[in-house]
């Protein structure tokens, strides 16, 4: 959701009549979600099939579960115990969206611009592990290219809980402890892609940010998915610090590098508290916050600001926020620039994790080479 509409829809729902805009608007919105699910399951609109296994990585509201550590961390999961992986990605904000299919693989990925900049951050973490990533809306098209050009067993649908055009063996559906069914309400009212009983598709579900949460309110969200899928597995996990990357000199540093030090948290991201609290646990002191709107494009002028009030502080960002900078970006940030790289921790249900997906990749077929 960007920054803009967020703002009006705040503005919205100050006042009944723009509250009563807004539920009508998810009336139809819901009543939409409702018709195309059906028409997916009565065989009206057909779901295509490939012939690798799909693992969907997905979740019901707009932004902010954590998605893309619970993607590389299945990836990471499958190729430990040498299973050929693809990752198909829709590739949100690239510039080619004219159906090409952009691979990352080798180290000369393109642009972030051309593949968008969670697919670039995804090959950047997997560097080394042989795991393709194909951005294309056509995700159909994509896994066949998977298949026949890299031999791929099992394909992680990235964030491809709604995308009922193809065939999911396996979904993994991604809730927030923080925010689990986005204010309970379908968008635009409220953040839902689709109704809490959409559940009901799910084979494995995820709480994401457990750590942040007393247990009472772990329980009530547990009671809410049983309540619509009695015997889905439900995990907890933790989004954690991995370690430091200075952009710079291309090293990765140890966490206590900035332990007890100021610095400049700088973000673009659904979720920009999480990440600041991230810092505070590995004894950083955030001394500035600088906050853009999700997937944020950085301008000149913009890190020109911040190097002005920043006070030779080190500024630390993320892996999405960093593949945004201007290309110029050494010249107008003269200090430390360090990345925060961060992994998904399961906390309760790691083998429930482990074994679901080498199921799927056990049944997986042996594809031609």
């Amino acid at each position: 959701m960007s920054a803009q509409w967020a703002r009006r829809r705040a503005k919205l729902k100050k006042a009944w009549p723009g509250r009563a805009l807004l539920w009508c608007l998810s009336m139809v919105y819901g009543a939409a979600v409702v018709m195309r699910r059906w028409l997916y399951e009565a065989g009206i609109l057909p779901a295509r099939r490939l012939q690798a296994k799909v693992v969907c990585v997905g979740n019901l509201t707009t932004g902010g579960t954590g998605k893309t550590p619970a993607v590389l961390l299945a990836a990471t999961t499958l190729r430990k115990r040498s299973h050929p992986v693809a990752i198909l990605s829709r590739g949100y904000g690239r510039r080619t969206k004219n159906g090409e299919i952009t691979t990352l693989l080798d180290d000369n990925p393109p642009p972030w611009t051309e593949c968008g900049d969670e697919p670039w951050m995804m090959h950047q973490a997997l560097f080394g592990q042989n795991v393709p990533i194909l951005v294309s809306p056509d995700r159909t098209k994509a896994g066949h290219e998977a298949e026949t050009f890299y031999h791929s067993r099992v394909i992680i649908l990235d964030d491809g809980f709604q995308h009922l055009k193809l065939h999911h063996d396996l979904d993994i559906v991604l809730v927030n402890a923080r925010d689990p069914f986005g204010g309970g309400s379908l968008l635009p009212l409220g953040n839902l892609r689709e109704p809490i009983s959409a559940l009901s598709r799910a084979h494995l579900v995820v709480i994401t940010h457990a750590d942040m949460v007393d247990e009472n309110t772990l329980e009530g969200i547990r009671a809410q998915i049983q309540a619509v899928n009695p015997r889905i597995p439900i995990l907890e996990a933790a989004h954690r610090a991995d370690f430091l990357l200075d952009v710079r000199t291309e090293k990765r540093r140890k966490l206590d590098s900035i332990e007890g030090k100021k610095i400049v948290a700088l973000s673009g991201i659904a979720d920009p508290v999480q990440f600041e609290e991230q810092l505070a646990s590995i004894g950083a002191k955030v001394a500035q916050r600088w906050r853009y709107p999700d997937h944020h494009a950085y301008r000149a002028r913009e890190l020109r600001s911040l190097e002005a009030v920043r006070h030779g502080l080190p500024v630390v960002t993320t892996f999405k926020d960093f593949i945004r900078f201007p290309k110029d970006w050494q010249r107008l940030l003269a200090d430390e620039v360090l990345v925060l790289s961060i992994k998904l921790e399961i906390l309760k249900g790691r083998n429930i994790w482990i074994d679901s997906l080498l199921n799927i990749a056990g049944d997986a077929p042996v594809l031609p080479a």
